[in-house]
């Protein structure tokens, strides 16, 4: 993702004066020159396209979109952590820790690895810490490397919200909203969602990444993705995230037409466990229903010869084989109508909980709680 060409101490010197009122103070307390200081405010006020402050006699008295930007710029200052931090630096950083190798991250970002070299440095030193370990041609982050760019990616998220806010306030239609979709969402309830949105807000961008709660927890920890949706876990493993519940789901099994099971009367667990599965991995809430369901059901869980949680190959591999599957029917809702798979009720009721895991401390801009508002609905309209 493009981080904004951001300034940092341009940000800082803005933030001070919100603060303190007074070029005098704000100029002390970010240790800058008086006439540094208020050419930094003219040209983070150039970016924004809006005056920031009143300037009269009783001081700096700071502007409404001032108020709406000021709350984010302090939460990006505090993430980044230190004054001696540049907006070049934390963009060549972020880049090279995502792309875990400098080639990579200068291909990514148009800059030369050379010049990525000399920023990552600069950076290590003006923080007094190591960063990165090389590894052959690429790179691991330390601790504290993984530390800062969790902090950086962080920052980068505020102060995208921030010029988001005050372009809304100008009456610009402008942002970007950054969705983790896990399986279940990307059937019907997230496409729906987007599309009602979308044409309430056609000036907001959505950009979907797909993947595992695994693979999204990171990203939105991160300050990557603004939300996720999916099977919600158990909180106590998630202290950092918060979840909220927005519908239950009951899956279904799914087999071919003309399956063996399909015509039976009734289905045991021993009967089930004579059939190959097809289910994502151990470390998600369906298969563990699965494994449940089947013990309840008066069996031990069979081995499971193909992990998958890719839908559209779970279909291809039930099409061509006896192999059952534990889905939602809103996942084949294609394939369930043209008839070429089938479902049956599971022999013990299986159901999961559904919603939205953000950050906690996350704060929405308007379009976002825009989307959450329409994600609430769709759901409650039966979009599951």
């Amino acid at each position: 993702m493009t981080e904004p060409a951001i300034n940092i101490r341009h940000i800082a010197a803005f933030a001070a004066t919100v603060r303190h009122g007074s070029v005098t103070r704000a100029s002390r307390a970010v240790n800058l020159t008086q006439p540094a200081l208020t050419q930094a405010i003219a040209r983070l006020e150039a970016d924004l396209g809006c005056s920031l402050f009143a300037r009269g006699p009783a001081g700096m008295t700071p502007t409404e979109p001032a108020l709406l930007f000021a709350p984010r710029a302090e939460a990006a200052i505090a993430q980044v952590g230190s004054p001696r931090v540049t907006g070049t630096q934390v963009r060549a950083f972020l880049a090279l820790a995502r792309a875990g190798s400098y080639a990579v991250a200068a291909e990514a970002t148009g800059l030369s690895s050379a010049s990525l070299h000399r920023a990552v440095g600069d950076l290590s030193v003006a923080l007094g810490q190591r960063l990165v370990d090389r590894r052959g041609r690429s790179i691991m982050l330390t601790p504290a490397g993984e530390r800062r760019a969790r902090g950086f990616g962080l920052a980068m998220a505020e102060l995208r919200s921030g010029f988001a806010e005050v372009a809304a306030w100008q009456g610009k239609a402008a942002g970007r909203i950054v969705v983790g979709a896990m399986p279940l969402s990307r059937a019907r309830w997230l496409p729906e969602t987007i599309l009602r949105f979308t044409k309430a807000h056609p000036g907001v961008d959505v950009a979907v990444m797909e993947g595992s709660h695994a693979e999204l927890a990171g990203p939105l920890r991160d300050g990557e993705i603004d939300l996720m949706l999916g099977a919600l876990r158990e909180a106590a493993v998630l202290d950092d995230l918060r979840q909220e519940a927005v519908f239950e789901d009951q899956p279904t099994l799914v087999m071919r037409a003309g399956h063996p099971l399909w015509g039976e009367a009734s289905v045991t667990g021993a009967r089930l466990a004579e059939f190959p599965w097809i289910l994502p991995a151990r470390d998600t809430p369906l298969r563990q229903y699965w494994e449940d369901m089947m013990r309840e059901a008066g069996a031990e869980p069979p081995h499971v010869a193909i992990e998958c949680g890719s839908v559209l190959t779970v279909r291809q591999l039930l099409l061509g084989s006896e192999a059952l599957a534990l889905l939602s029917a809103a996942q084949l809702a294609v394939e369930l109508q043209a008839g070429v798979l089938v479902t049956r009720p599971t022999p013990v009721p299986v159901t999961r909980t559904i919603g939205v895991t953000s950050r906690e401390g996350w704060r929405p801009t308007g379009p976002q709680e825009a989307f959450l508002g329409i994600l609430r609905q769709v759901a409650g309209e039966g979009f599951d």
